[in-house]
């Protein structure tokens, strides 16, 4: 795959990620399931490196 079909902004990162968790859920062979788990959590770590608005890793209180 090229570069310029990875998603850009984190915003597009995290749908791309969620549309592969679903993918992922949908998948029958367990060695595709867990390469979609694992690209989609990679999407999500990459978006909030990115600058993103996910999920806090540590909460505040």
């Amino acid at each position: 795959m090229s570069a310029a079909r990875e998603p850009g902004s984190p915003q597009q990162m995290r749908a791309k990620a969620q549309d592969l968790e679903q993918a992922a859920e949908r998948a029958t062979d367990p060695q595709e399931r867990q390469r979609l788990k694992d690209k989609a959590r990679q999407l999500k770590e990459q978006s909030e490196h990115a600058g993103g608005t996910g999920k806090p890793d540590i909460d505040p209180m």
